[in-house]
């Protein structure tokens, strides 16, 4: 038959079988087919600074990153980077050797996975977790190993007894998210170092997705994994701009790490998308180099972005986790009476012409965040005034 195949083997390799559409991808779509209020997916409604804009444009009109940009990302992109790093945290690194240019945070992600890890090799990840996490860990042929975040006093905390004790000798690395998506937890000093003192006791590798680092509220701080004793040497470290700039369509992400790891992760690399953004990168590379007034007002300005939403979604009838990085907060609607955070996502939009994303899908238990729902607030603030007037009808 024209189209068909008489083998019984499933198309799709048995590692993603388990993955289908992405739920930022569903929800997104259901968004557009409903007219709602999308505070799913998490991207900005208003692009970031207007002369960063304007130096991609400049780049695009000068020719430069048209053709194919070196495999590493751009010479300007990677003393950006290192300068960055340098300036802001103390962690020394050359940009010829010991950083690598990626198609956003994600391509990092998945490029140092499929390096780093062999068959059966344990990954152990903070869940709830974003979702390509799973994903590229079973691309690798590893096993994740969830370590829980559970509610405690209002927000999500990490039990370090349990990290330790997840620890075997299959245990290739530790996957860690801090600000984290989506429970906004950002990891202490203390959580750190203890992370640090495991890692090198085990000699574990680590790789570290670090998008939200300039998303921190109040008085928490972020405080990279590399800059603790024994860990710069063993620590993939993964930024990007999307979040920093409000640019997530650029697709701009890097890896720092030390010259080995960097060749390993690039190693995967160049046969996923050898090289992309071309004209972006000179523009990220500007970006990186804005003075900290503009870090500062970005954080104000979600930091207030952050009270407006939690305050209309307490005001609904929901309970708020507040949020100490990123711009996502996580909520749990056991006050309404439901458990099922799913259905109450995919009904939510004709309810009351919102769209959310339920937390569920980031666990390997979907019933440890059964009743958890992600909310965005990188909006305006018409938007998410509007937004929470909707929501209101869940409280009546």
């Amino acid at each position: 038959m024209t189209g068909m195949t008489s083998s019984t083997r499933p198309l799709l390799n048995r590692r993603l079988a388990e993955f289908g559409t992405t739920i930022f991808a569903e929800m997104s779509a259901l968004a557009l087919r409903t007219g709602a209020i999308n505070l799913g997916q998490g991207f900005p409604d208003t692009d970031g600074p207007e002369e960063i804009r304007e130096a991609a444009v400049r780049a695009l009109r000068d020719g430069r990153g048209n053709q194919y940009p070196p495999g590493p990302g751009i010479p300007e992109l990677r003393a950006a980077v290192a300068a960055h790093q340098e300036r802001r945290y103390g962690l020394s690194y050359d940009p010829d050797a010991e950083v690598l240019v990626t198609a956003g945070a994600t391509e990092a992600i998945a490029a140092t996975l499929l390096a780093l890890l062999e068959p059966d090799d344990e990954v152990i990840a903070f869940e709830p977790y974003y979702d390509s996490y799973a994903a590229c860990i079973a691309m690798a042929g590893g096993t994740r190993v969830p370590v829980t975040l559970r509610p405690y006093e209002g927000s999500f905390r990490l039990d370090l007894d349990e990290l330790r004790a997840a620890v075997t000798d299959r245990t290739r690395l530790l996957l860690i998210n801090t600000p984290h998506n989506p429970t906004g937890t950002v990891l202490t000093r203390a959580e750190l170092t203890a992370i640090a003192e495991l890692a090198v006791e085990r000699d574990l590798l680590v790789v570290t997705d670090e998008v939200y680092e300039h998303l921190v509220f109040d008085d928490a701080e972020h405080l990279p994994l590399a800059t603790f004793p024994g860990m710069r040497e063993r620590t993939v470290t993964i930024g990007s701009a999307g979040k920093s700039f409000s640019f997530t369509g650029w697709k701009v992400g890097w890896v720092t790490s030390t010259q080995e790891l960097v060749t390993a992760v690039r190693t995967a690399k160049q046969y996923l998308t050898y090289v992309s953004a071309g004209p972006f990168q000179y523009a990220v590379a500007e970006a990186l180099r804005l003075p900290d007034a503009y870090f500062d007002s970005f954080r104000a300005d979600l930091q207030r972005k952050r009270d407006l939403l939690g305050d209309g979604l307490r005001a609904a009838g929901f309970e708020v986790y507040q949020p100490q990085g990123t711009y996502f907060i996580t909520t749990d609607i056991t006050p309404f009476g439901d458990k099922d955070a799913y259905a109450f996502c995919r009904a939510l939009p004709e309810r009351c012409g919102v769209v959310a994303i339920p937390n569920s899908v980031f666990y390997d238990d979907p019933n440890a965040g059964r009743s958890q729902v992600r909310f965005a607030f990188c909006k305006k603030d018409d938007v998410l005034a509007e937004a929470t007037s909707r929501l209101q009808r869940l409280a009546s």
